[in-house]
């Protein structure tokens, strides 16, 4: 069982920055498959950035790509996202996820259906 808590949500103004932190426990986040999802209220949960292997395959959505970088702290086993330019469309409350990938996985697929545990969720609000 892998436990995954997030932080480091806030409001802030257009242009700004946050880093949200998900720590987790249960296994190594080096070994695991690990993403960052976001839901706005009305809307579907989406994928914007996914890891795996240490860093050395990573993904974003468009709509992220850019702006935020994803990574992680093996030796806090701690999960990253640095969210630079925020807009007010970034607004959501966001997810951490995580799974154990198949041998064969190279790149952590942003579907959310693909993961199996998840954190609480941090809000993250930027006004414009």
């Amino acid at each position: 069982q892998v436990q995954l808590v997030e932080s480091g949500g806030g409001s802030v103004q257009a242009g700004g920055s946050l880093r949200l932190s998900c720590a987790a426990s249960g296994d190594t986040v080096s070994r695991l498959c690990m993403a960052w999802f976001r839901q706005a209220p009305g809307k579907e949960r989406e994928g914007v950035a996914t890891i795996y292997a240490g860093g050395r395959s990573t993904y974003y959505s468009d709509s992220v790509k850019g702006r935020f970088n994803i990574s992680q702290d093996n030796a806090k086993n701690t999960l990253y996202l640095q969210m630079n330019g925020l807009k007010p469309e970034d607004t959501a409350m966001y997810y951490c996820a995580a799974v154990r990938p198949a041998w064969w996985v190279r790149v952590c697929a942003p579907e959310r259906s693909s993961y199996n545990y998840w954190g609480q969720g941090t809000q993250v609000t930027v006004s414009s």
